[in-house]
């Protein structure tokens, strides 16, 4: 059974015992979250897809870890011109362990 969530403003289809990272949510490492947003929920041959989620569809989740992703590196210029600008980010996530599905 798989199913297809949102959360942090992106979609991730997600099965029962992966492990996903997401943007970062909120909770204490070991915690359990429960995600409503479920947009579609399939087994097998069956799919069921929300308008535009899925009723009564949940997923189960506990948080393994928090961390921050590699960094990205921004250069800009301009040639000619004598404009050179650097930049770096790193951005912070949340490690899934996904759990039971309900749909």
């Amino acid at each position: 059974m798989y199913a297809v969530i949102k959360t942090g403003g992106k979609q991730y289809k997600v099965a029962a015992g992966e492990k996903i990272k997401v943007e970062q949510i909120a909770a204490d490492v070991g915690q359990e979250i429960v995600i409503d947003q479920v947009l579609a929920v399939g087994d097998g041959s069956q799919i069921k897809i929300g308008t535009p989620l899925v009723s009564g569809a949940s997923v189960k989740a506990t948080v393994v870890a928090h961390g921050r992703h590699d960094k990205v590196r921004i250069f800009k210029m301009r040639r000619r011109k004598h404009y050179q600008k650097r930049q770096g980010h790193r951005q912070n996530y949340t490690e899934l362990q996904i759990g039971q599905i309900a749909g």
